[in-house]
């Protein structure tokens, strides 16, 4: 684990909240999402993206992915983790890991779902809707 701040991505629900035929092919917009993700890695969030969190600060990034989705391979600055079950229990597992890895770490997760927003940011974790880190 390093010291900046984690972004999770919740794959499956940010590669949804678009209408651009995902659902033809769910790998190849996952693996879209991903390359999109990389930036992050290094020029952090773009300014207005979250408030209170520091623009261009690098970041750690995770993209969750299940399903279809699953085995797509890590590029340099983003981390693919494959759900074996669950991609919700997942996410909620490493936004409660970062924290307690290094205590006051910031964690963002990203995601439209209620039920997991409420999951991770009961872990600490702070909450961001898709369209923060979705290509523009």
């Amino acid at each position: 684990m390093t010291g900046r701040p984690l972004l999770v991505v919740d794959g499956a629900n940010v590669v949804g909240s678009v209408p651009d035929g995902w659902w033809r092919d769910r790998r190849a917009a996952a693996e879209r999402l991903r390359d999109a993700l990389a930036g992050f890695a290094t020029s952090g969030l773009p300014a207005g993206g979250v408030p209170g969190w520091a623009v261009g600060t690098p970041l750690e990034v995770v993209l969750v992915v299940e399903g279809a989705a699953r085995g797509i391979a890590s590029v340099p600055g983003v981390r693919v983790e494959s759900a074996a079950g669950s991609g919700d229990d997942l996410i909620a597992a490493l936004a409660a890991a970062a924290g307690s890895a290094a205590p006051g770490r910031p964690c963002l997760v990203a995601t439209a779902d209620r039920e997991l927003r409420a999951r991770v940011t009961a872990s600490g974790a702070a909450v961001v809707g898709p369209r923060a880190v979705r290509p523009r």
